[in-house]
């Protein structure tokens, strides 16, 4: 992709619901190819930081950035500024989104699961669509479950098959919701595992996570938020190994 210098950027970002101050003043920039791990207590505003990103959430104040074109402006609860409604559809196919819940059609096999919004969403051909579905499944490890439906996978395999399905929209950035949060213990190794491999092929990536081993690994930065705010920003040896924000050395000192 051209020159442009960050692939993602918030400014100023403010998401409110009622008197509830969820974001306060969010700033991020982040690098084509960079990881990015946020971490931080539970009720920081992570998720709704991600939410907000792709338009599940409609933030109250700030600028959002995407290959450095402005791609949303809101003040007060008021839109300033947005781009024409198919471009908007376009640049929001650059991020591809994966949940703490699966969110599978229980109906689909894996195949089609990961075939569908190829078909109605990026038009492609059941052909392609099939293609792409089959070296996605492949490449997180389940080729041999193509034709099983969601309810005979282990959690570890449908958010396996979730991480293909966004992968299948050809993203720029995947966000990474505690992406596993809601599986057992010995399931997380094998989703970690598909980020890790996700992030040595250069994918830009956020993830929201409680998983600091993964953060310290694969993280370029690692950025802690509470209440609200970023309140800590660096390397993962700077932030763990180095924690300056009293709130960021509690957490740690709990966590680790």
């Amino acid at each position: 992709m051209g020159g442009y210098q960050y692939i993602l950027r918030t400014e100023h970002l403010c998401k409110s619901f009622g008197n509830l101050e969820v974001l306060k003043d969010i700033n991020l920039n982040v690098k084509k190819g960079e990881v990015i791990c946020i971490i931080g207590p539970s009720g920081a505003g992570k998720s709704t930081f991600l939410r907000s990103l792709n338009q599940l959430e409609t933030i109250t104040s700030g600028k959002i950035f995407i290959n450095d074109e402005l791609f949303l402006h809101r003040e007060h609860n008021r839109t300033v500024h947005k781009i024409a409604p198919d471009k908007q559809k376009a640049m929001l196919l650059e991020m591809g989104m994966v949940f703490q819940r699966f969110n599978l059609f229980p109906h689909m096999t894996v195949l089609e699961n990961v075939m569908i919004a190829q078909i109605y969403v990026r038009k492609k051909t059941k052909e392609e669509a099939m293609k792409l579905a089959k070296s996605l499944i492949a490449r997180v490890g389940l080729i041999d479950k193509l034709n099983e439906y969601p309810s005979k996978l282990s959690g570890g395999q449908q958010q396996r098959v979730a991480i293909a399905r966004a992968l299948a929209m050809e993203p720029e950035i995947m966000l990474f919701d505690e992406p596993t949060s809601s599986l057992d213990p010995e399931l997380v190794g094998e989703v970690l595992n598909v980020m890790k491999d996700l992030a040595k092929q250069g994918m830009t990536m956020l993830c929201v996570t409680h998983e600091m081993g993964f953060a310290k690994e694969v993280g370029d930065r690692v950025v802690f938020m509470a209440d609200g705010r970023i309140l800590e920003e660096g390397s993962p040896q700077e932030v763990f190994g180095n924690p300056r924000n009293e709130k960021a050395i509690t957490f740690l000192n709990s966590v680790l």
